[in-house]
């Protein structure tokens, strides 16, 4: 059964609205840049940007007409509002002026946003705003970080205004992009049960025998979160771990948690001594309810010092972020599709959301997931083979280290059992050393809130 969508609550959307959410984001991701003034036509900037939107932004349709594509940096690109396609994307005049013929802060909003998901009514089974009708997936740029590109080309605009080039958000060391590296753990004592039943299924009792007496006299391979935090330490990085304090089930059978918090707070304190980030899995039942409170208690004393991801990635647009910030989470990382890696709001950078009943950004940080295992191999999503997940993940991660942007990762401490060898822990290692090879910068979320809230 279809879930039943909160009611649209939003205001038509003024050019000012758009302009001030994206330059604000424009000028997060490149701090360094002199004021310059960038706007409409109308207002007279020095950085002109053509206005395309029309009369868009005061409907309520979740698609805009079919992009342009043109090229910039030898990238292949779409332009959302584009009414000039046949003039160049940036014309530098002599008097120290710039036009962009292309309106990039109509479709950076778009992007940035979320629209498309606030206005659009398809959800999957467990609410989730599907890929599948996504105009990533629509147009193929799931993996392509779009808005930073048109940032790219605002900062051009910016440099022959100022004639001297401006840099992206460096990371600490001076690295040249960052990585943020998270476990879910929806389950700590189960990795019996798959093994067991199958030896059941096929009348194999001696097998089904060992399995329950291994159950019942030895640590499960899934209880293992001291190992998964060595694992990531042993690259010089930290861990966060997302703690779900729900176990009941939602209300279409899907599990929540195979254990109770009691269970979890022996193993959370050491992790925490350890220098790992502790934070909230809010369950299926809390995207949508205020119980996102407690079920942040059960995890720490107060969420304005926890981060938070969703069980299933599940977010309602027209709701979720509104429970988030009045909960007073700090940030969230629940943005990523499920079914593929990439950019779900077309950027790679933290960024606050939109919120669409008030016209303005939201207080709390958003830091977008861009590849979690199960993506990776599983019956319903990419069913890559082991050695496909690097080659497919890297031109993905390479957009990162262009843009300066942050690398979310999401491992379960599920996919660090030896028994998994197709999205399990050598393909993990794999990725970690990819990422130390490129010199990125391994933080926790509640780090990068730190670094942007001193560029706000």
């Amino acid at each position: 059964m279809a879930p039943v969508l909160p009611k649209v609550s939003a205001a038509a959307v003024s050019a000012e609205t758009r302009l001030a959410y994206v330059l604000h984001h424009f000028r997060l991701a490149y701090a360094g840049a002199a004021p310059v003034s960038i706007g409409y036509a109308g207002q007279q900037p020095q950085v002109e940007v053509a206005d395309g939107a029309g009369y868009f932004f005061e409907q309520q349709l979740p698609y805009p007409p079919e992009p342009s594509w043109r090229e910039w940096q030898g990238q292949r690109l779409p332009f959302f509002f584009d009414l000039a396609a046949d003039k160049p994307v940036l014309e530098r005049r002599p008097e120290g002026r710039a036009i962009i013929h292309a309106d990039v802060i109509s479709a950076a909003f778009y992007l940035l946003s979320g629209w498309q998901e606030y206005f659009c009514e398809e959800r999957d089974r467990h609410g989730r705003f599907p890929f599948s009708a996504s105009v990533q997936h629509r147009y193929g740029f799931v993996a392509l970080p779009v808005v930073n590109y048109y940032f790219d080309i605002l900062r051009a605009a910016v440099e022959h205004v100022i004639g001297q080039p401006i840099q992206p958000l460096r990371w600490e060391n001076d690295a040249p992009f960052a990585a943020f590296i998270t476990h879910d753990i929806d389950n700590l004592f189960s990795a019996w049960k798959a093994p067991a039943k199958a030896a059941l299924l096929r009348r194999e009792w001696l097998s089904f025998g060992q399995q329950l007496w291994q159950h019942f006299t030895q640590r499960d391979a899934w209880d293992n979160l001291a190992e998964v935090h060595q694992a990531v330490a042993s690259y010089g990085a930290k861990s966060t771990f997302f703690f779900l304090p729900e176990r009941r089930k939602s209300a279409n059978g899907t599990p929540n948690a195979d254990y109770y918090m009691r269970a979890a707070w022996p193993r959370m304190k050491p992790l925490a001594e350890a220098g790992a980030e502790i934070a909230v899995h809010g369950s299926l039942l809390a995207a949508d309810n205020l119980w996102l409170k407690d079920e942040a208690n059960l995890v720490g004393d107060d969420a304005t010092n926890l981060g938070l991801r969703f069980h299933y990635l599940r977010w309602e647009p027209r709701l979720t972020p509104t429970i988030v910030s009045q909960t007073g989470f700090v940030y969230d990382s629940t943005l990523g599709f499920a079914e593929h890696f990439g950019f779900r709001n077309s950027y790679c950078l933290p960024f606050y959301p939109f919120n669409f009943e008030r016209g303005e950004a939201f207080e709390f940080l958003e830091i977008p997931l861009n590849v979690m295992d199960a993506t990776l191999h599983h019956p319903s999503y990419l069913q890559l083979a082991p050695d496909e997940i690097l080659p497919a993940l890297t031109p993905m991660f390479q957009e990162i280290e262009r843009f300066g942007g942050v690398c979310t990762l999401l491992w379960h401490n599920e996919n660090f059992d030896p028994a998994n060898t197709r999205n399990g822990p050598q393909q993990f290692r794999e990725l970690m050393e990819y990422l130390r090879g490129r010199g990125a910068a391994f933080v926790t979320g509640r780090e990068v809130v730190d670094i942007f809230a001193t560029r706000s």
